[in-house]
């Protein structure tokens, strides 16, 4: 059994995670921020408790528990919100890299909820160097396009 300090520590870390690629996104003014990745990352970690809670709860059993069935639905299934970030503006689609975020957000918080910390946070700053440091380099590649 996981002790509550360590419910809190795995719930909280993934929103400290997950609102840092929040606050990015909120800082450039796209539609997801701050709270909503937190929120995902939150959310996940908890999913992924669950997974663990009745693996741990069941597992004398005969029957076959298997915890990371619960996480693949989550893996899946935030596809759903993610489809809301994504508009389409005339010929253009907007939003893929917001859905994208929330879907990173969510492996971040399965990785807090299993006790993967390192994991979770090399791959938060993976993540921000993708939004920041990617988003410069387009920008150079558009202006050398352009110019």
């Amino acid at each position: 059994m996981i002790h509550s300090w360590e419910l809190v520590t795995r719930m909280a870390l993934a929103a400290l995670l997950g609102g840092a690629v929040g606050l990015q996104r909120e800082y450039v003014g796209k539609e997801a921020g701050f709270r909503t990745h937190a929120l995902v990352s939150a959310g996940s970690a908890l999913i992924m408790l669950v997974s663990i809670f009745i693996f741990e709860e069941y597992r004398t059993q005969s029957a076959q528990i298997d915890p990371s069935r619960i996480a693949a639905q989550v893996v899946s299934g935030i596809g759903f919100l993610g489809a809301g970030a994504i508009i389409r503006a005339g010929v253009s689609v907007i939003g893929l890299t917001t859905a994208a975020c929330l879907w990173s957000c969510a492996a971040i918080g399965l990785a807090c909820g299993v006790g993967f910390y390192e994991g979770a946070i090399y791959g938060t700053l993976i993540v921000l160097v993708i939004l920041v440091v990617f988003q410069q380099i387009e920008i150079l590649l558009i202006k050398r396009k352009k110019g």
